[in-house]
């Protein structure tokens, strides 16, 4: 008597043991034409056992390439659908992950792309608003980082080194006061926080 634990284990046991025989059989089939007789039934067979299957294109190409693992991608037939390539055969796409290496990582990607936006305006009088616009966001993402204290000159120094020494801040400009910004991000707190007391509902 032979026990289940000393059978062939099953490459794909949602098909079961009768499928498997019968793929290791036409593995034995010397004739082409009969060996792909064979095939195409067993795959009718393996329809038969999920039959949502049926009718699918995709889902069908999927039975084909169930039985060429089954048969541990040793069947040479001639099947509608090419062969598949075993796991280990297949070689994953490379993705090109953006660059997160930033030169002043608290002003963030956001700033980088504004400066090179920048760098591609023609007009100068365009160009210079959006310099400014871009100085001013610097040192609110620099309170961010550092309330303590902000350096204007260094984030012009900054704003220049970021774009290659080719963006330059009007000598007559001035920045947003430090006290503006803090209020202003102190209001904006304080409103989200009472938005969201104004939803809470309370039971009685």
């Amino acid at each position: 008597m032979e026990y289940a634990t000393q059978k062939e284990a099953l490459v794909l046991a949602e098909y079961g043991r009768h499928v498997q025989d019968m793929v290791k059989h036409v593995l034995t089939i010397e004739d082409r034409e009969k060996r792909n007789e064979a095939a195409e039934t067993i795959v009718q067979i393996m329809t038969q056992l999920n039959p949502s299957f049926k009718g699918s294109d995709e889902l069908q190409q999927k039975l084909w390439d169930d039985l060429y693992i089954i048969s541990d991608f040793k069947l040479d037939i001639d099947a509608p659908y090419p062969k598949p390539k075993p796991r280990n055969e297949i070689t994953a796409e490379k993705i090109d992950y953006p660059d997160q290496k930033f030169k002043f990582k608290h002003y963030g990607k956001i700033i980088e792309a504004l400066i090179e936006a920048a760098l591609k305006i023609e007009n100068e009088e365009e160009q210079q608003e959006l310099i400014q616009q871009i100085a001013n966001l610097m040192k609110r993402s620099y309170l961010n980082y550092n309330r303590d204290s902000v350096n204007e000159e260094m984030i012009i120094d900054q704003l220049s080194s970021m774009s290659g020494g080719k963006l330059k801040l009007d000598p007559e400009f001035k920045f947003i006061h430090t006290n503006d910004i803090v209020s202003n991000n102190k209001h904006q707190n304080n409103r989200g926080q009472s938005k969201g007391r104004g939803k809470r509902k309370w039971k009685k």
